[in-house]
């Protein structure tokens, strides 16, 4: 990256981070959302929740929680990106002598900004909660790794879907989406108590794999359940938000070429 292109991209950044400040309830709304689905599922529903294994439903259900969290943040990607659209500042920012790649850069630095404040305030509550990790500093940083590249897999196919929809409204039909694959997973129950097709299905879903993953790492139960795809957790935790950047990274950088044309 060039100083100039550094410079674009930091301007672009310090862009959203001033909307940040005119807009503090926004941003409140976003980081206190996932808390109040951990303190709903953790203290209305988890009593009737059982472990695999046995264990605290606390300690499986808030590294499931973390991952939802980087999955659902493919919403706001996605309405940033089409309000952009239809206010014409995209194409503004097009017409100006800058790096062409300083708004997507700077959009995706300021979402992993925002997912990172929101990574850390869950990991707050869940503590006061009186969740623990049991292993060590390097295995809970690795864990937070994995969930900022799970983020950062889904901010790419949030700004594509972003351009392709084109409209604030069509985020609302992603939505009807995002929430049946996010509940499709291991984040809130084992796919051991689901139907056979059901479960296969939610062993194999990215978020399943770093939820186990990061549970794994923390030392909490529900590590695994025997499948190939729990044995394999964390490779498989890299290898999709891989996967799905090799794809839609490059769409949405050719998609962005293409606007107003």
């Amino acid at each position: 990256m060039t100083t100039a292109t550094f410079v674009d991209s930091w301007t672009m950044t310090r862009r959203g981070l001033a909307h940040w400040a005119r807009q503090p309830v926004q941003v409140a709304v976003q980081l206190v959302f996932p808390v109040m689905m951990l303190l709903m599922f953790a203290y209305f529903l988890g009593g009737g929740m059982t472990v695999p294994g046995g264990g605290d439903y606390k300690d499986y259900l808030v590294p499931g929680t973390l991952a939802l969290t980087m999955v659902f943040g493919l919403e706001g990607t996605m309405l940033a990106i089409t309000q952009d659209l239809n206010k014409g500042v995209i194409d503004r920012f097009r017409s100006m002598p800058m790096a062409r790649s300083a708004v997507l850069v700077g959009r995706s630095v300021l979402d992993m900004l925002q997912s990172a404040l929101g990574l850390f305030v869950l990991l707050g509550v869940g503590l006061a909660m009186g969740w623990r990790w049991h292993g060590g500093l390097g295995d809970g940083l690795l864990a937070v790794g994995l969930l900022l590249w799970l983020r950062f897999a889904m901010l790419w196919l949030g700004i594509y879907l972003g351009m392709a929809a084109g409209r604030p409204e069509m985020v609302q039909a992603v939505q009807i989406l995002v929430w049946p694959v996010g509940f499709l997973s291991n984040v809130f129950a084992s796919p051991e108590t689901m139907p056979g097709w059901l479960g296969a299905l939610a062993d194999w879903n990215p978020m399943s794999a770093t939820a186990t993953s990061i549970r794994d790492l923390f030392g909490g139960p529900g590590g695994g359940d025997g499948s190939w795809s729990a044995d394999h957790a964390q490779l498989l935790a890299v290898c999709w938000p891989l996967g799905l950047i090799a794809v839609f990274l490059p769409l949405a950088v050719r998609r962005y070429g293409r606007l107003s044309r």
